[in-house]
């Protein structure tokens, strides 16, 4: 009886999961070259949504990347910004008649309930730096823990990996929950989800790694897989790093000392910008590329992976223009976050690289279907 109860169990995992997929390999796109989908893969759909995610899938990333607020009752949601911005968001109306924070849209993030945040409409205005982007109308901001259902309904082998920011400005303190906020809130959810060891937690703000791997205070786990993300914004701010001073370090280059600074925190990824150029120490007149074959070999040699990010500005597409790709593959780069997933992933596959199985449609549609909420 128990032979016949395996057998029935062993034939849904079967017919649920796609022909290309082993149900029973956890974490097995650990194995593939890193494709991460940039805030689910903005470029080609409304960003931080869960249809951003289901293409994120659908395309076949190794990886979904997203970042977290938290709002003013203490909820851990999937948003980039600190606040609400004109652009990608639009009212709604309000929770309550007569609510003084409305109109939300504006707001800082922290200063809003989840109730207020999900009236908001952010699936309605294409961005225009990113003209190709699919529109879903009525589209919230979802939770984290909402993103994992649905992903779990589409993913039931629980393949996917994860590259999850904390959205904290290290120079204000009041527009953002604080350090400790962020890394117990998010890693009560990593913890009680099925993709706890399939997760890494990023961030611009590296107080907010070592506290997550601080055991002894907190009961978190060291073993929890940090990236340190950095660009030319938070290069020389020491708020940022935890108060190191990045040209203190040995070096002898600046993307050595880079990758010497992650190392001292204990990161074991370091997340630089791809195609900013920063003056030259020596000569301020010339530029050099913030990222560089030295940063990821320097990088390598602590121990640690290099895996690049999608710049912001319309005049940087960064891994989004596969000549830089070409150049990062070249020296070494352990992976790519990108807002497009799907050219990547493509252009990998060309190079020869291995590449994650693609979700199928119909059931990535039909989860999304079932998790979907609109306002």
């Amino acid at each position: 009886m128990a032979h016949i109860a395996f057998l029935a169990v062993l034939g849904s995992l079967l017919v649920s999961a796609s022909p290309t997929q082993d149900p029973f390999s956890l974490n097995s796109n650990k194995k593939f070259y890193d494709v991460q989908a940039h805030r689910g893969g903005r470029g080609n759909t409304v960003e931080s949504t869960l249809p951003s995610f289901a293409w994120g899938l659908i395309d076949g990333s190794t990886t979904l990347e997203l970042d977290n607020g938290i709002t003013l009752d203490g909820e851990v949601i999937v948003w980039h910004d600190v606040s609400i911005m004109t652009e990608k968001c639009r009212d709604t109306s309000p929770v309550v008649p007569n609510d003084p924070m409305f109109p939300y849209v504006g707001k800082l993030v922290a200063n809003l309930t989840l109730a207020q945040i999900q009236t908001l409409d952010c699936g309605s205005q294409r961005q225009k730096n990113y003209p190709q982007q699919l529109l879903y109308p009525g589209a919230r901001i979802p939770t984290l823990k909402e993103v994992f259902e649905f992903v779990s309904c589409a993913d039931p082998s629980h393949r996917i990996l994860w590259n999850i920011e904390s959205k904290i400005d290290a120079r204000f303190p009041n527009r953002t929950a604080g350090v400790q906020q962020f890394v117990q809130k998010q890693h009560s959810i990593f913890r009680d989800s099925p993709y706890y060891r399939s997760i890494t937690y990023q961030s611009f703000d590296w107080r907010t790694l070592v506290a997550m791997k601080a055991r002894p205070l907190l009961e978190l786990d060291p073993r929890i897989t940090t990236s340190a993300l950095i660009d030319e914004d938070t290069l020389f701010a020491p708020e940022w790093l935890t108060d190191l001073q990045v040209d203190s370090f040995p070096g002898p280059s600046l993307g050595e000392q880079m990758a010497q600074a992650a190392h001292a925190i204990k990161a074991d990824i370091l997340s630089p910008t791809a195609t900013v150029l920063i003056p030259s120490p020596e000569d301020p007149s010339e530029s050099l590329k913030f990222t560089t074959q030295s940063l990821i070999d320097e990088a390598h040699r602590l121990g640690m992976r290099v895996k690049p990010w999608t710049a912001s500005s319309i005049c940087c597409f960064l891994v989004n223009r596969l000549d830089i790709a070409d150049e990062l593959l070249l020296w070494g780069a352990d992976g790519i976050i990108t807002d497009y997933p799907n050219v990547v992933r493509r252009w990998a596959k060309q190079q020869g690289l291995s590449v994650a199985p693609k979700y199928p449609k119909q059931r990535v549609f039909s989860c999304l279907e079932k998790h979907m909420q609109k306002v």
